[in-house]
């Protein structure tokens, strides 16, 4: 079974590099330095993925919030990372388009997906396992939708200063923006 041997790899820790560059885990640190930390090690987001349309038949903006929801908001893979993972799986007959909504797709698990699911369930069951300790963990932090609009805010405030100098109107209609931003934030 072709869909079978492709996982079979990434489920018994073999990535395109060999042994233990698919490895399941997450926050694994990589390179021989200590590296950047990524969420989700080779193969895990495809069983994610795949478990989260098993569950409900979805588009691919649900399955990202249905990722980010079960972190706590840690983290929310993008739309470059999903929509490949998608293709791939119905590339291999894991799971088909049930129906279309304009340019949105609704996918929804195969025959095919469920079997993969049930052999690598041990697998599967361990990753959603992590997922749940960094959501219980992240819990008692700010909520990382507040820390990424404070930062697109100081971002985009940082932005607009270094286009050049502003009016005494810009300054004052900037001021009132920011002075009505924080006093909703101290009203809610």
């Amino acid at each position: 079974m072709r869909l079978h041997s492709h996982f079979h790899a990434f489920a018994h820790g073999e990535g395109p590099r060999g042994p233990e560059s698919g490895s399941f885990g997450l926050f694994r640190r990589h390179g021989r330095m200590g590296g950047r930390q990524r969420m989700f090690e080779q193969g895990d987001l495809r069983f994610v993925v795949l478990k989260l349309v098993s569950e409900k038949p979805s588009h691919g903006y649900e399955i990202i919030k249905a990722i980010e929801d079960r972190l706590g908001g840690a983290y929310a893979p993008s739309p470059g990372v999903i929509y490949p993972t998608l293709t791939l799986l119905e590339e291999m007959g894991a799971i088909r388009v049930q129906e279309t909504d304009g340019p949105r797709k609704l996918y929804a698990i195969t025959a095919e997906g469920e079997e993969l699911l049930r052999q690598n369930q041990t697998a599967i069951e361990a990753i959603f396992g992590r997922m749940a300790d960094i959501n219980a963990r992240h819990g008692g932090g700010p909520a990382p939708q507040i820390l990424r609009a404070t930062e697109n805010l100081r971002t985009a405030l940082r932005l607009r200063l270094a286009r050049g100098p502003l009016s005494a109107e810009q300054i004052a209609e900037v001021a009132s923006i920011l002075d009505a931003a924080a006093k909703a934030v101290e009203t809610s």
